[in-house]
């Protein structure tokens, strides 16, 4: 069962001027395919900062996060070092505290998270802007059987966890052509430029 997620003491009151970008979806989605690319898209921009989960999950190579065991996980808690931590499927989240000075400097921080924390980050955050990745479900289905990550459990339990995710986004792209159009979709979004029809 998963816990409610918990942003920390010292982040209390709306924090701004820039915005955040949350980027949730179901697994098998492609979030990590067009979050990569809008990355490297965005390399020569330091006013978009994309933010590094810690994970207790292992590693993949297809993500942006940094792992750390369950203890070291604790441990960094501990000290203070997240923003927002959560719980999901028996692994630990969180993203650095860092991601409050980019947002202080005006900066667009872009994360990937779980649609648990949309309204408590909406509720901290002064500009929030939620993004769903999505697709139908055979391809959802397609898509977990080729990625085969043991950490997140049974392909039949993973369908219907993504199945049953939802969200209230400001904006959706349905990832069903190619990872590029889909890409430059998301890069519009993180730039605040209106969407190409």
């Amino acid at each position: 069962m998963s816990e409610a997620p918990t942003i920390s003491a010292a982040a209390a009151g709306a924090i701004g001027p820039g915005r955040l970008i949350l980027v949730v979806g179901p697994s098998g989605a492609g979030k990590d395919t067009l979050l990569g690319l809008a990355r490297m898209a965005c390399t020569d921009e330091p006013g978009i900062v994309f933010a590094r989960r810690v994970v207790t999950r292992e590693a993949s190579a297809f993500e942006d996060n940094e792992q750390l065991s369950a203890d070291a996980f604790r441990e960094a808690l501990a000290r203070g070092e997240f923003a927002i931590h959560w719980e999901a499927h028996g692994h630990s989240y969180g993203l650095p505290r860092a991601i409050d000075d980019d947002i202080r400097a005006g900066r667009t921080v872009v994360a990937n998270v779980s649609r648990t924390v949309i309204e408590p980050m909406r509720r901290v955050y002064s500009n929030v802007v939620v993004v769903a990745i999505t697709a139908p479900s055979d391809v959802l289905a397609k898509r977990l059987a080729m990625r085969a990550r043991t950490s997140d459990g049974v392909l039949e339990h993973r369908l219907q966890r993504a199945l049953a995710q939802s969200a209230e986004p400001d904006k959706t792209i349905v990832n069903i052509g190619s990872a590029e159009f889909h890409a430059r979709q998301l890069v519009q979004i993180i730039r605040g430029v209106r969407l190409d029809e």
